[in-house]
């Protein structure tokens, strides 16, 4: 999803002359329109189809509205930037429709070109932002669990070796470098073959 490059767009929009003049105009700017729809069904499984970098989607469309479109696909479709655009100004986002949107922005119809461009251009960048994030997080999480799986494994190697801390990270240690195997994968071997460590991890769930 290059910054200053075409972006791909679907586009949920069930005026036909609207949804035409709105493809000109992105091709126009450059931008490539991999997909365009009438409905927010069919919006949920062109955006599965084809991943766009933006879908670009009308809040009022007759099979349901593009909010519970943009929902779905930001459950099902992860990554993907959502704008909602209306032509009613008097209409107002919840917080809830917000959050389960993933929407970063919302546009009144028509939209200038530049202000449309600038859009979808922020909502690539912030989308990608939003996904690193995440990756970064679920790293965070997932390294915070094998440390602590590491030390409940020392644990159990000190108290049937009456080794130290040190000597027992180090028995972790060489065992994964002989078996070329992550030490996590060890520690978890070691917690495996504890008697009665399943049934106590179940009964403190």
């Amino acid at each position: 999803m290059p910054e200053s490059g075409p972006i791909r767009i679907l586009i949920a929009e069930d005026d036909d002359d609207a949804r035409a003049l709105l493809v000109e105009l992105l091709n126009t700017m450059g931008h490539v329109v991999v997909a365009e729809v009438s409905g927010g069904r069919e919006a949920i499984e062109r955006a599965k189809d084809v991943v766009p970098d933006v879908v670009l989607l009308d809040v009022h469309m007759p099979d349901g509205s593009g909010i519970e479109a943009a929902e779905q696909i930001a459950a099902q479709v992860p990554g993907v930037a959502v704008v909602l655009f209306s032509g009613d100004e008097s209409l107002v986002l919840s917080e809830r429709e917000v959050t389960a949107t993933s929407a970063i922005a919302f546009l009144p119809k028509p939209t200038p070109p530049r202000v449309l461009d600038a859009t979808l251009r922020l909502a690539v960048s912030r989308a990608r932002e939003f996904a690193i994030a995440k990756q970064d997080a679920q790293a965070a999480r997932g390294a915070l669990e094998n440390r602590k799986t590491i030390e409940r494994a020392k644990g159990i190697l000190m108290r049937r070796t009456g080794s130290s801390e040190q000597e027992a990270y180090r028995i972790l240690q060489r065992t994964s470098q002989d078996r070329s195997v992550p030490m996590v994968e060890i520690a978890r071997a070691v917690l495996a073959s504890e008697p009665g460590l399943k049934e106590n991890a179940k009964d403190n769930t």
